[in-house]
C-alpha cells in the first residue's frame, strides 16, 4: 500500500532538493560574503574558500536543479570530507562533534545524485527538449 502522501513524491522531493539547495547555498555566501549573519569573509584561497564555492555554487545548481547530478555528487563529497577532516578528529558520533549536519547533507546530495533533479528543474526542461 503506497503512503497517503505518495503520489504527491515528485513534487515533495523538488520541494527537498530546492530548500537544500538554498540552505547549502548560504552556509557558501556565510563563507564567501559574511551574509547572512556577521561571519567572517574567508580567503578564497584557501580550503574554507574552495568549501564556500561548492557550498555557492554547488546549492545554487541543486536548487534550480542545474547539473543536479554532478552538482550533489561534488557536494555530497565535499560533506564527507568535512566529516572526517573537522568533526570526526574530535569523536567518532555526529551527535557529539557536531558533525550531524556534514552527514545528513552527505548523504541527502548522494541521494539527489542518483535520483537527479526531478520536477520543477532546469534539467527538466532540458531532458524534454531532447526527446524527438
Amino acid at each position: 500500500m503506497e503512503s497517503f502522501l505518495g503520489r504527491f513524491s515528485p513534487h515533495i522531493f523538488a520541494i527537498l532538493r530546492i530548500v537544500a539547495g538554498i540552505m547549502f547555498a548560504m552556509h557558501g555566501t556565510q563563507k564567501l560574503f559574511g551574509f547572512p549573519g556577521d561571519k567572517d569573509v574567508v580567503e578564497i584561497i584557501s580550503l574554507r574558500g574552495l568549501a564556500g564555492i561548492i557550498e555557492f555554487a554547488g546549492g545554487v545548481l541543486i536548487a534550480v536543479g542545474f547539473l543536479a547530478s554532478v552538482a550533489a555528487f561534488i557536494a555530497s563529497g565535499q560533506m564527507a570530507v568535512a566529516f572526517f577532516t573537522v568533526h570526526f578528529p574530535q569523536d567518532w558520533n555526529p551527535l557529539l562533534n557536531g558533525g550531524e549536519l556534514s552527514v545528513l547533507y552527505c548523504f541527502l546530495f548522494l541521494y539527489i545524485a542518483a535520483h537527479g533533479a526531478g520536477l520543477w528543474s532546469v534539467d527538466a526542461i532540458r531532458n524534454r527538449g531532447n526527446k524527438t
